[in-house]
């Protein structure tokens, strides 16, 4: 049986990873080219699906963060996480974000023409948000190299913070409380 630490089976999950992020590539790109009646609806849904991804990879990412804060460097548990890390931004959390903007951008500018205090808000916590996953792959590389600064108990509380911003993100995209 193969360890996840091995290289072949995160290769493996690299090129499976790379070509779902083609297919979805290929599908927005074809989209653009049909220009179906109804390619905002098809732009959301493609937006959605990789906010939730984005999201998924940032609520996890800290967890994973305070379980390696335990493990004891240069152990076998501390390379597993170091592994987990590296992949989930690899392969999920930092393709899930380029899309969200590309995706977000298009419907900024095609829908609300980039007008309305709601959405300049809302860009302004996504940027909080891209600094928070920029904050987060640093800790990743600081991890990889055995220098970890941070408590489990920072790691705790960094983990809230991608929940406060998207709760807030999907208040002001929902309510529009600044329209």
């Amino acid at each position: 049986m193969e360890k996840q630490t091995d290289s072949a089976p995160g290769q493996r999950a690299g090129r499976r990873a790379y070509f779902m992020i083609l297919i979805f590539a290929a599908l927005a790109i074809g989209l653009f080219a049909w220009h179906p009646a109804d390619l905002y609806l098809w732009i959301k849904a493609l937006h959605i699906i990789a906010v939730i991804s984005w999201m998924a990879g940032m609520f996890y990412l800290p967890r994973l963060f305070v379980y390696h804060t335990d493990a004891e460097p240069g152990s076998q548990q501390s390379e597993t996480f170091k592994v987990m890390e590296q992949r989930l931004l690899r392969y999920i959390i930092t393709p899930a974000m380029i899309l969200t903007w590309i995706f977000g951008l298009y419907l900024a500018w095609s829908v609300y023409d980039f007008q309305g205090g709601w959405l300049h808000a809302k860009i302004g916590l996504v940027v909080l948000l891209s600094a928070v996953h920029g904050h987060f792959s640093s800790a990743a590389r600081a991890f990889a190299r055995d220098e970890n600064k941070h408590s489990a108990r920072y790691w705790r509380l960094m983990n809230e913070a991608p929940t406060l911003l998207m709760i807030a993100i999907v208040i002001l995209v929902v309510v529009k409380p600044f329209a």
